[in-house]
């Protein structure tokens, strides 16, 4: 959503934005980092990616742990995710990757932290590490603004959305468009067949990766009734009509919204309304829901919607990743 009215403001959050970048102090971990990260405050399918990234380079023999702030989370301490654990102890995010990735996850407020404490349980795990022949990696969730930790790769998803946008607070961008310059790959949308041509326009010169998105959702035997708590709802429930879901009825919370037994009995109350036979949502508010997702009766029953991340010609971009994380350890080597 544009806010033209607070235009006057964005030299003020530029300044100040620019004077952080200045005063970081960057610390670097054993380990090469690749981050995920994009330049509007809405989300933009870096979960996804993340998990698809560990899994790909997995496969291809490298160690992979995933760090995260752990946003929403009840402490502070640095902390490896238990995927039976709760999203107030370890945030949605994180213990979704943790998850649906098979990798260990860490959070911590400062990344950093999080990486020394992964570091530190490898150490003593792998003989292969210490003894210098296997390759482990870190993925920086959300990381293209946290200047804080020096990475080796800067993946940054960028869609028209953002390209049109402008900075906060009269747009949605953390950072104006320039700082893309940064990145060591774009990765955009598939379908979008022109943004790729307005980057090379713009001067953009490195690799970009195409994005597939798929939603992956049950058979459904009706309406449904529709529910998420995410920065860009309207996606989501874009995504269902797209799959042939018909969407009786729609509602939407705040990003990272807690769901409380009064919430499930309003969700409840719409779907019969609505003549909906079943309630869909994302796997992050299934993995807020909790405990709660046992009151949705077998005649309502909850469905989640899996959103799964490809990258097109994904053999080329997950080799190319592999090279520059293997460069990256003999530089630290040297």
């Amino acid at each position: 959503m544009r806010r033209p009215w607070l235009a006057p403001l964005m030299p003020l959050y530029a300044a100040g934005a620019a004077l952080c970048a200045r005063e970081v102090r960057v610390r670097r971990l054993g380990w090469p980092v690749v981050s995920i990260g994009n330049l509007s405050t809405g989300g933009a399918g870096k979960t996804p990616l993340a998990i698809a990234l560990a899994q790909q380079l997995t496969a291809q023999g490298i160690e992979i742990d995933v760090l995260s702030r752990g946003y929403g989370r009840a402490g502070r301490e640095p902390a490896r995710v238990r995927p039976d654990g709760t999203a107030e102890e370890f945030g949605d995010e994180p213990l979704l990757m943790a998850r649906a990735a098979g990798v260990p996850v860490y959070v911590a407020p400062q990344r950093y932290d999080a990486g020394l404490l992964a570091e530190a349980e490898a150490s003593g795990q792998c003989d292969d590490m210490r003894e210098g022949r296997g390759l482990r990696a870190h993925i920086l969730d959300d990381g293209f603004q946290h200047r804080q930790l020096a990475r080796d790769v800067d993946i940054l998803l960028l869609n028209r959305e953002d390209w049109q946008d402008a900075l906060l607070p009269a747009g949605n961008l953390r950072e104006a468009l320039h700082a893309a310059l940064r990145a060591s790959v774009v990765a955009i949308p598939a379908e979008d067949e022109r943004l790729e041509a307005n980057l090379r326009s713009w001067g953009w010169q490195g690799p970009v990766w195409r994005l597939h998105r798929r939603m992956e959702i049950p058979a459904l035997a009706g309406p449904a009734a529709a529910f998420c708590g995410i920065a860009r709802p309207g996606q989501f429930f874009a995504g269902l009509e797209r799959a042939g879901v018909r969407v009786a009825a729609r509602r939407a919370f705040r990003d990272h919204h807690r769901y409380s037994a009064r919430d499930v009995e309003r969700l409840l109350a719409a779907a019969h309304a609505a003549g909906a036979v079943a309630l869909v949502t994302t796997e992050k508010d299934a993995v807020r829901l909790g405990s709660l997702a046992a009151q949705f009766p077998p005649e309502l029953p909850l469905t989640t919607a899996r959103l799964v991340t490809s990258i097109e010609d994904q053999d080329a971009a997950i080799d190319w990743l592999a090279a520059r994380l293997n460069a990256a350890r003999e530089r630290f080597r040297s």
